[in-house]
């Protein structure tokens, strides 16, 4: 039985898939880029077991601004995450960029 696209076979115009529509960030609204994290809002350690799509840059600001116990609290309420305002003057900050930007984050301030 032959394979139904082997890479000896060219590809018919008809048989191209269309290009998925980009998914938006949980914390930010923003299209994803190429790259995707998937994130759990609750984390593992804690029970979590729901993910989200999100930046890469998005997650490690959610992890700079907030501990583990802290995330459990606020679960999957974005609102409640956006009213930090380290987080809100990121976002606010990152709206203008590329879906692919990506920056160092400053570490936790403990």
């Amino acid at each position: 039985m032959a394979r139904r696209n082997s890479k000896h076979d060219s590809y018919e115009a008809g048989e191209e898939e269309a290009p998925a529509a980009p998914v938006a960030c949980w914390l930010c609204g923003r299209p994803t880029g190429k790259t995707i994290v998937w994130h759990h809002p609750i984390p593992k350690s804690r029970g979590g077991r729901d993910v989200v799509p999100m930046h890469s840059i998005c997650q490690q600001t959610l992890i700079a601004n907030f501990t583990n116990s802290e995330l459990q609290r606020h679960g999957m309420d974005v609102e409640a995450l956006l009213a930090h305002p380290n987080v809100r003057k990121f976002v606010d900050w990152v709206a203008k960029k590329d879906p692919d930007f990506t920056a160092t984050i400053t570490k936790k301030q403990r």
